[in-house]
């Protein structure tokens, strides 16, 4: 893709004229839009808990079938490729169909595939139910195409922050899911799930109605896309830059999320009820400001939220990586001994810490979509909703894998730090190079253009990604 096209793209992003899916909204009722964005984000609190349940399960399974850290690794990653796979699909289907009742179908059959997990008695057996359970992430997409519809561009950014908020399901699961394996067993807690999620999908679809943009297909005031139309925008490099920014900010956020109960379990020899408790301390901050990110990025810009993400990001990662080490020093009377690492106390603060930035991070990225794309919300949506969720199913093998070549508790960080890394030069890289174009599309420039009152051109090194 050449630079002018960036640059075209962000120039539709900044001021193009954009048409307000809300502006559809007649015969609709005024609580119409916060009833969909409410129990759409209740249903995505539902999947998510779901999605995450092998990470808590998984310790269990673990021990049961004498699995290495490789193979929990590829088990707690499972449900999570289906999940991102799926999101693309799921994303075109419900701009066709309607966000609705793609919803509530998917609820209902990943509530089967939850109940199939209990009945499994080996890896391979588990593997295969993972993979049906997964599918409770691709819902992420469809409640995006959903709950777009129903909000114009000013507060769509907002509106996507509050659903997202959904992933407080990760938390809700790091921290009940030990509670309820201790009272009742890990079976009888994933049949447990199974019910919650198949009452969900029955509720969502009765207390909801189709959105905008569906009812009016529905009456044929609107035509659908073809899928050629849905798909054009994927040729974009500009989409695949916003995938490589979830890929972290939520691909990482899940991976996390999964392989922190391992971590303090392994790292600092916590019981599992303890190590989800404190898996909930990054988890759920992490989903309850996803909100907050929504509604920064509508008043200060997502490129400037994506800043502040990617550049906290890295210096926390940076210091989580740092294993524990004792050092001699040569000095003039002798051996000098000391030690350096992260305390259990130190690292909970960090987690905590890169949550929050991940959280705002994940709303700012969906916050670009609906402004650059709002007639391919669904396709562009799902792609990157589907490189994200890919994150959290390599970045947990990976991790795995790292730990047994390593021999490393605090590899996974080591390489969470290379990847924001990239992901912040290349974002900087393509913001520099798109000024520059702008610069050169205006000619020359005075010597001091600040003395002329241009430092700040129209639209040109003030603009955000908005």
């Amino acid at each position: 893709m050449t630079q002018g096209n960036n640059l075209q793209a962000d120039q539709q992003g900044e001021g193009g004229n954009v048409t307000s899916a809300a502006s559809t909204l007649s015969g609709q009722t005024s609580a119409a839009p916060y009833r969909a964005l409410a129990l759409s984000t209740i249903a995505s609190t539902i999947c998510f808990a779901v999605w995450t349940l092998f990470s808590i399960i998984g310790v269990k399974i673990k021990q049961e079938l004498g699995l290495d850290d490789s193979e929990f690794g590829l088990l707690v990653a499972t449900p999570v490729l289906t999940g991102a796979l799926s999101r693309f699909f799921l994303g075109l289907i419900s701009d066709k169909f309607g966000g609705r009742r793609i919803f509530s179908l998917l609820m209902l059959l990943t509530a089967l595939a939850v109940y199939s997990v209990s009945t499994a008695s080996s890896l391979n057996m588990f593997l295969l139910a993972a993979l049906g359970l997964g599918f409770a992430g691709g819902s992420f997409a469809v409640g995006v195409s959903y709950v777009s519809k129903w909000f114009d561009r000013s507060r769509q950014g907002t509106a996507l922050g509050v659903f997202g908020a959904g992933t407080i399901g990760t938390a809700m699961t790091t921290f009940g899911a030990p509670l309820l394996v201790n009272a009742m067993g890990w079976r009888d807690t994933v049949k447990l799930y199974a019910a919650v999620i198949a009452v969900g999908a029955v509720l969502f679809y009765l207390l909801t109605q189709d959105d905008p943009v569906t009812s009016a297909r529905a009456s044929g005031t609107v035509k659908a896309k073809g899928i050629a139309d849905q798909l054009a925008p994927l040729a974009k490099l500009q989409v695949w830059r916003f995938s490589l920014y979830y890929f972290f900010v939520f691909g990482a956020f899940v991976a996390l999320a999964s392989w922190l109960p391992r971590y303090y379990m392994g790292m600092y020899g916590l019981t599992l009820a303890k190590a989800g408790l404190l898996t909930t301390a990054f988890a759920l901050p992490a989903a309850a400001f996803r909100a907050l990110g929504g509604w920064i990025a509508d008043r200060i810009g997502a490129r400037t939220v994506m800043y502040l993400t990617f550049t906290v990001s890295s210096i926390a990662c940076f210091a989580l990586s740092y294993p524990a080490t004792d050092y001699v020093v040569h000095g003039i009377k002798g051996p000098i001994a000391f030690s350096f690492g992260i305390t259990l106390t130190s690292f909970v603060i960090l987690t905590v810490v890169l949550g929050f930035f991940m959280a705002i991070g994940m709303a700012a990225v969906y916050k670009h979509i609906p402004v650059y794309y709002p007639e391919h919300v669904g396709a562009v949506g799902g792609l990157v909703g589907a490189i994200g969720g890919l994150g959290g199913f390599f970045l947990p093998i990976a991790f795995g894998v790292m730990n047994d070549l390593t021999g490393v508790w605090t590899s996974c960080f080591m390489l969470l730090f290379a990847l924001v890394s990239l992901a912040l030069l290349w974002m900087h890289g393509t913001i520099r190079l798109m000024e520059r174009s702008k610069i050169r599309a205006l000619g020359t420039l005075p010597a001091l253009p600040e003395m002329a009152g241009l430092d700040r051109p129209n639209g040109i090194l003030a603009g955000n990604d908005r």
